[in-house]
């Protein structure tokens, strides 16, 4: 049994919190855990975003004996939230499951350089509120035969696909960020948009969120 000793009882509850969100959006979520030395990445992928989430967790240790070794392993978020004990601040890595076509296609671990043009925080939070309302008002003044689940995704696209500001940063982007609790901050100093090739990151305190430019499915991806 593989036993993760994170730093604290609150570095348990946020990643409790963050597994929790996304099986808000996906209740059979596969996440891919990378552990090396006393850092662990958690990388999701919420299907209504299409994006790319990144919680990096804080460990006291990386497994129970202490033993130095990596870890890489795709597991069930559902079964990897059951096993959280915030108050012992640990979490079991559950079996390995065969996930989504995604945990092969992940963001480079660096090579990121600083990208302009990013807003500040009310700005993005803004942003978002304001997506929300167009959203709500476009659909509700549809006519019920043209209700669909087709039209509502297209009216979706439109606007979650539009860019911030003058950056190539999606608004779902953001988006996903404030839904995923990473947007918690006011300080723009902790906020920074980064890229790497085709990907572009949304770095805040809690977690990522990275994208390609061309999207998830185009080619040239970093598969490792």
């Amino acid at each position: 049994m593989t036993v993760l000793h994170l730093v604290d009882d609150g570095e348990a509850a946020d990643l409790a919190a963050f597994l929790s969100r996304l099986l808000h959006y996906d209740r059979g979520a596969a996440v891919r855990l990378q552990a090396a030395g006393t850092a662990l990445a958690v990388f999701g992928r919420p299907p209504s975003f299409e994006v790319l989430a990144v919680r990096a967790v804080r460990l006291a240790k990386p497994y129970e004996n202490g033993l130095d070794v990596t870890l890489d392993v795709t597991v069930s978020a559902g079964e990897l939230l059951e096993s959280v004990d915030e108050r012992a601040a640990t979490a079991v890595v559950p079996d390995a499951v065969t996930g989504p076509p995604w945990v092969g296609l992940l963001p480079p671990r660096g090579g990121w350089q600083p990208e302009p043009g990013l807003p500040a925080p009310d700005a993005l939070r803004a942003m978002v509120a304001a997506g929300v309302a167009e959203f709500r008002s476009r659909t509700q003044e549809l006519a019920p035969e043209r209700r669909t689940r087709a039209e509502l995704d297209r009216v979706g696209r439109e606007i979650w696909s539009r860019t911030v500001a003058d950056t190539d940063l999606p608004v779902r982007a953001v988006h996903a960020a404030q839904s995923l609790g990473f947007l918690r901050t006011g300080n723009a100093a902790d906020l920074a948009l980064l890229s790497s090739g085709v990907w572009l990151r949304l770095r805040t305190p809690y977690g990522s969120i990275a994208v390609r430019r061309a999207g998830l499915g185009a080619l040239g991806v970093t598969v490792r």
